[in-house]
């Protein structure tokens, strides 16, 4: 018998063979992407304006669904033109939303409760409790209250650990104390979290003794606390040793702790005490001193880029392998921009290990190539490019009608809103597609369009004009989630969501 080959099958027969019930194990899914791709890139399709609206306060959007109000308001884009899901009750200014997240569980998992299957909001409150809510229904799911003492503000995501944590906000020593002479030791608590299901792993306390002076901001990622400060340099620390060897209880919610005085954890007016008690110097993983406290870690071998904290590094970004900090083949970047909006670099979010560098009118898309043990450097090397398309420059120099050469004394910006520029690179991960913002004036008003381009090769696969202007001097986000466009602008005071969906072009 000949080989069995797979061949590529059009959209028909996939919809065909589904009906009937034939499928590929764990491959519908892409398929239907796969599908859903081929018939966003038809000249056939548009993206059309569906659904706008404005709002006083700021407007968020996360996995399909747009949140008003302090995400008292939530619209799900799923249909056709955005549908409110649900609103919550109105709630006094103490128990604000101060942020949120979105948590969904993950497949691979039996959980202990039906709604822990299903997605659900984090959300902060601005007295201190911590709330699970439906996100498909806004139903409260579940409630902890965190601390009478330490004032909690933030959230954020630990995503490769099943971790979030919520940090205060930081203490700062009061006048009073300044001329008493009394030195604020704690800088501020996080209250660390595993998800699926929600429980407390501890809440650790930064303070100068054990992270020293200068410490302007803490976060957890990929399991290594990162601390900051303010002398310009990044230090890194092993959360999991932290816990290891500091966890002085171990707390579960709902349950009685001997340092709440046999208390429930959780509970009002208690809270979670601090269980993390840190009493001699840390191990530091990794420090860098970098400009505006920015260091980014990623690629493969491990690599970390950061821009020097030194002037005639400004503008630079230095690219070197973490194993050793050695510098890269072509490890330093400049874009070598005369612009208003400095030049952005990051690793990509598809986890190639490659690295965007965006500029006003060049975006490279770079890959590092090195042997793990390897001892010969990494080598920084192009990918691909994209570059927008310029009017010619004109001359310098102009010569008036006696004959007289007046050179003009400023270049033009190459973030100038006359002329075709790069704003944003969003990834969308399941299609494997990038959206380029790129805006250009026009008889006096900003317009912006959105190109596709192939993630792997960077070809230009369409182009979507988006209908309202782009004004430069507000603050923009856009969001491309499958089959939905979301563009969401401050002007003013006042903020605005505009909702492209895919559609048909009619004849």
């Amino acid at each position: 018998m000949a080989p069995y080959r797979r061949k590529s099958i059009n959209a028909a027969e996939l919809l065909n063979r589904r009906s009937r019930g034939i499928r590929d194990a764990g491959t519908l899914y892409r398929h239907c992407l796969k599908l859903l791709r081929g018939i966003l890139l038809q000249e056939n399709r548009s993206f059309i304006k569906v659904w706008s609206k404005t709002s006083k306060s700021t407007i968020m959007y996360e996995d399909g669904k747009v949140y008003f109000e302090n995400y008292q308001n939530c619209y799900s884009c799923v249909h056709a033109e955005p549908q409110r899901l649900y609103k919550l009750p109105r709630r006094s200014k103490h128990e604000k939303i101060e942020d949120a997240l979105l948590c969904q569980s993950p497949l691979d998992k039996t959980l202990p409760s039906p709604s822990d299957h299903k997605p659900s909001l984090l959300a902060l409150t601005a007295n201190n409790w911590l709330f699970r809510i439906s996100a498909e229904t806004g139903k409260e799911l579940q409630r902890v209250y965190l601390s009478p003492n330490h004032k909690f503000r933030y959230l954020g995501w630990d995503v490769s650990q099943e971790t979030f944590y919520v940090k205060s906000v930081q203490k700062k020593e009061t006048p009073l104390e300044r001329q008493a002479g009394i030195s604020q030791n704690i800088v501020m608590h996080l209250a660390i979290f595993h998800v699926f299901p929600l429980q407390i792993v501890g809440i650790l306390e930064i303070n100068k003794k054990t992270f020293g002076n200068g410490v302007t901001d803490v976060v957890l990622s990929q399991g290594v606390l990162a601390v900051s400060y303010s002398n310009k340099s990044v230090k890194l620390y092993s959360f999991e040793h932290i816990v290891q060897r500091y966890l002085t209880e171990k707390l579960t919610l709902g349950e009685l702790s001997s340092l709440l005085g046999n208390k429930t954890v959780g509970d009002t007016p208690f809270g979670i005490p601090v269980n993390i008690q840190i009493t001699d110097c840390l191990p530091v993983l990794f420090e860098v001193s970098c400009s505006n406290n920015g260091v980014q870690i990623g690629g493969y071998p491990w690599h970390y880029i950061y821009t020097p904290p030194h002037k005639h590094d400004r503008g630079t970004h230095h690219i070197c392998s973490l194993k050793d900090s050695t510098m890269a083949t072509n490890g330093i970047q400049n874009m070598n921009c005369c612009s208003l909006e400095s030049d952005g670099i990051f690793f990509h979010p598809d986890d190639s290990g490659r690295i965007i560098h965006v500029g006003p009118t060049t975006i490279n898309v770079l890959k590092i190539l090195g042997e793990l043990n390897s001892p010969l450097p990494s080598k920084v090397v192009e990918d691909f490019s994209m570059k927008t398309h310029r009017d010619n420059p004109s001359s310098q120099v102009t010569v008036t009608s006696s004959g007289r050469a007046v050179k003009k004394r400023f270049h033009q910006l190459d973030d100038d809103p006359s002329q075709e520029t790069f704003r944003m690179v969003e990834y969308e991960d399941e299609l494997d597609l990038m959206a380029v913002v790129v805006t250009k004036g026009e008889e006096e008003e900003g317009r912006g369009h959105i190109e596709l381009h192939d993630n792997q090769t960077g070809q230009l696969q369409r182009r979507i004009d988006l209908v309202e202007p782009w004004d430069e001097t507000y603050r923009h986000e856009l969001f491309f989630d499958k089959d939905t466009i979301v563009h969401i602008e401050q002007k003013n005071s006042n903020f605005c969501c505009h909702v492209y969906k895919l559609k048909a072009s009619r004849k």
